[in-house]
């Protein structure tokens, strides 16, 4: 394989997954606008972008089973085309929060089936030796999306509405579809492959290495929610604690394509890394909470940037350890854990959100910082149980 195909195949990995993420990211930017053109609460917008993520969650597993039978690429040519005519309907449709719900659902099912099929279509088609950077840089595309729904506010919500910014990522993302090479396989090959036994993957191991990615999205996603608000709260102005936000987001992206590069120099421990890394994460939520605690910027900054940056930036390498030991069965082992992790996604911000509530800012980065700690040991229990197992 060229090192041009590898590129077009990377790409097409990243502009899917973008275009796959950014629904529930342009609804939380636009949540002003939104709210504007009809009548809908904040938490009713809540609500809405609940159901994207409970349908990804729900869908997270069967898109596995159903992209090793079809094949990544066949997926991948279908998953765009069918979140773009949502993104469509979303534009011209929404007109009340239930029904903007709705929408979100299937476009949650549709960002689950390509998380695993890009997955396997990148298992499949990937060189060796260059995954490790390839899975980082396909993960970076989850925070890409974020910056794209930011852009939207200014570019188009606040000039010529925001049903235009759903408007034009609906033609993105069936443009993607057109840039998805042809599947290299014939139909009739694919549909005997699809009436023989798919491998059995080892449900404990997996199902801890699940746990571990929840927990830890669980504290990411909480902490991402309230980050800006924490941070005002603590005395830093709103464009400053826009910058923090932003700078710990950035460096979420660098780690995560760092973290893929460096494991391409190694031949095994990326589960070690990956647990170092979130209890480096714990540290920076420690960090956060103290500076929130006692109002000192100074550990509010590096604070954010260490727990967002370095306790999200395994996301890729986690994921190209998983398939890394499940070479045989990518898209159904990353479809189980993309489960917890998907859970975690919506149940973080709304625990760490009550705890804020009823508490404060610190007891909500320590609840993250615990969690996420405890990530990092079920990340360890479930890959020496994996490695004990592939032994045996």
């Amino acid at each position: 394989m060229g090192g041009g195909l590898l590129n077009r195949d990377l790409l097409v990995s990243v502009l899917a997954t973008s275009m796959a993420s950014i629904p529930a990211f342009l609804v939380g930017a636009l949540a002003v606008e939104i709210r504007q053109s009809f009548s809908v609460t904040t938490a009713e917008l809540g609500l809405a972008v609940t159901s994207y993520y409970l349908g990804a969650a729900l869908w997270a597993v069967p898109s596995g089973r159903v992209a090793e039978r079809m094949g990544g690429v066949r997926v991948l040519k279908l998953t765009p085309v069918i979140g773009g005519i949502l993104l469509a309907a979303i534009a011209l449709l929404s007109s009340s929060w239930w029904l903007l719900a709705l929408l979100l659902f299937p476009c949650g099912m549709v960002s689950a089936a390509t998380a695993t099929a890009s997955n396997l279509f990148l298992a499949r088609r990937g060189k060796p030796g260059k995954q490790g950077a390839t899975f980082g840089i396909k993960q970076a595309a989850v925070p890409f999306a974020s910056l794209l729904g930011g852009l939207a506010v200014p570019a188009l919500a606040l000039t010529v509405g925001w049903r235009w910014a759903f408007g034009l990522a609906a033609i993105l993302s069936i443009t993607t579809a057109i840039l998805v090479p042809r599947p290299s396989q014939p139909r009739s090959n694919v549909a005997r492959h699809g009436t023989r036994a798919l491998p059995a993957i080892d449900k404990l191991p997996i199902t801890l290495l699940a746990i571990g990615i929840g927990l830890g999205v669980f504290s990411a996603s909480g902490m991402a929610a309230f980050l800006v608000s924490g941070t005002v709260h603590a005395g830093i102005s709103k464009s400053a604690a826009g910058f923090i936000a932003a700078l710990a987001g950035a460096t979420t992206v660098v780690v995560r394509i760092t973290s893929g590069l460096l494991a391409d120099r190694r031949d095994s421990s990326h589960f070690s890394v990956i647990a170092i890394m979130m209890l480096i994460g714990a540290v920076g939520y420690a960090s956060l909470a103290l500076g929130q605690h006692l109002g000192l910027a100074v550990l509010l900054v590096p604070g954010a940037v260490i727990a967002l940056g370095v306790g999200w930036g395994w996301n890729g390498l986690f994921n190209f350890a998983v398939i890394d030991k499940h070479r045989a069965t990518p898209a159904r082992a990353t479809g189980m854990t993309q489960l917890g992790g998907r859970l975690g996604g919506m149940l973080g911000p709304t625990i760490i959100g009550l705890g804020i509530d009823h508490f404060s800012y610190s007891a909500g980065w320590l609840l993250a910082a615990t969690t996420c700690g405890l990530a990092a040991v079920a990340v360890v229990a479930g890959s020496h149980l994996l490695e004990q197992r592939t032994a045996t």
